[in-house]
């Protein structure tokens, strides 16, 4: 049987690469930093979520070692079994009062996150109301629920209140956003939002995945950004990008949603505990975040020197201020060759096409860092810069 199936999947695998939709992974030969080793040497690392370069922080390094000796590798559990230690619950504490809400719970990926709340939560006489650019784990999730599936034109008020109209028999309605989009850098409007869902009795639930840690005055996100901080009803995020970039999610939210997230949400209930050592590791990034302003001003400043840098040189860049700066190209595979021709210079970023952002919008996606200093910025510019000189030619 697998004969003609193995031919079938090459036949699909060939089109992707002739399509040049093909996504080769690069191995990466020392910690995630502002440079890394790959194959061919040490190259600038502009595509990692590593927001605040604390990655490969010693505090936070050191922080992982003495967790290994105290807590141990794994918990061989889920947490309702025996799957719960003191660390787990610090960090959920933690969590929920630097985000300004009633209870957090962990998860092992923000995906497993935003697949457990929706189906938790919502029913068939239900409604979700969600943003076209959302992430695919918050698609994935509401895929799973037997709610109504309504939604609504990236950031596009007008057509929000339409379907909040339109729902207006639903039993519950819950608006769902990203924060931050991550193909491109946009921030959702999260006050108007709010606005909108006080007056036609919604929730409002926000994945902060792109914010967390250095979005806001004290990096809380963009609903502190917005002022929101006491309107937003569910927040999930990420362990994995700003927070120390391991791995990890979690939802925080109202106390009764948490609780019964604990019950019912099922990636929570038949998921291993998330490793203590990434617990512990997190604790101390949080520890670090509340006297990281100069962290936070250096990718503000590193983010607005390369896009004004790539503006003044011609390249296309979607408006913004956010660490993502999506360079556009358009055609998949000159994006691709792009980012293997900056590579061969010294700069690693990756180009993004279908389906990963719509058809004939393929870009590469460029990521600051705090890690980074002006030069490594200027000289990611002037490799751009070289490159489209040798891709003319």
């Amino acid at each position: 049987m697998y004969a003609s199936v193995r031919d079938d999947l090459r036949t699909t695998l060939d089109e992707i690469r002739a399509a040049g939709l093909y996504k080769p992974e690069r191995v990466i030969g020392t910690p995630q930093s502002a440079s890394v080793s790959v194959a061919s040497g040490e190259v600038l690392n502009f595509c990692a979520n590593n927001y605040l370069g604390l990655a490969d922080h010693p505090e936070v390094v050191a922080a992982a070692k003495e967790a290994l000796d105290r807590w141990g590798y794994g918990m061989a559990s889920v947490r309702f079994i025996c799957g719960t230690q003191d660390v787990h619950k610090e960090l959920e504490a933690r969590l929920s009062a630097f985000l300004g809400q009633e209870d957090t719970i962990l998860y092992s990926s923000c995906f497993d996150a935003n697949g457990g709340v929706f189906e938790t939560l919502l029913g068939p006489e239900d409604a979700v109301i969600s943003d076209a650019l959302n992430h695919a784990s918050i698609i994935d999730g509401i895929r799973l629920s037997k709610a109504r599936r309504h939604r609504y034109a990236n950031r596009d008020l007008a057509d929000l209140e339409q379907q909040l109209k339109e729902t207006q028999d639903a039993r519950r309605r819950l608006v769902v956003t990203d924060g931050v989009f991550s193909m491109d850098g946009y921030v959702a409007p999260l006050a108007e939002i709010c606005d909108l869902a006080d007056r036609y009795d919604a929730m409002v639930m926000v994945d902060d995945s792109h914010a967390v840690g250095f979005v806001g005055p004290g990096g809380r996100g963009t609903p502190e950004l917005h002022g929101v901080m006491d309107r937003v009803d569910i927040i999930t995020g990420t362990l994995g990008k700003a927070l120390g970039g391991a791995s990890g999610g979690y939802v925080a939210a109202r106390a009764e949603i948490v609780d019964l997230l604990r019950q019912r949400s099922r990636p929570y209930l038949f998921s291993n505990s998330l490793a203590p050592v990434i617990a512990a590791a997190s604790l101390k990034v949080l520890d670090l975040l509340e006297s990281a302003g100069d962290l936070r001003e250096r990718l503000n400043a590193n983010t607005a020197l390369f896009r004004t840098k790539m503006t003044e040189a011609g390249f296309e860049i979607l408006p913004g201020d956010h660490a993502i700066a999506p360079v556009m190209i358009g055609d998949a595979a000159e994006a691709g060759r792009m980012a293997e021709l900056l590579l061969e210079r010294g700069v690693y970023v990756i180009g993004f096409s279908y389906p990963v952002v719509p058809m004939g919008q393929a870009r590469i996606r460029v990521q600051l860092s705090a890690a980074h200093s002006t030069e490594d910025v200027e000289r990611a510019v002037a490799a751009f810069i070289d490159v489209r000189e040798a891709l003319k030619g």
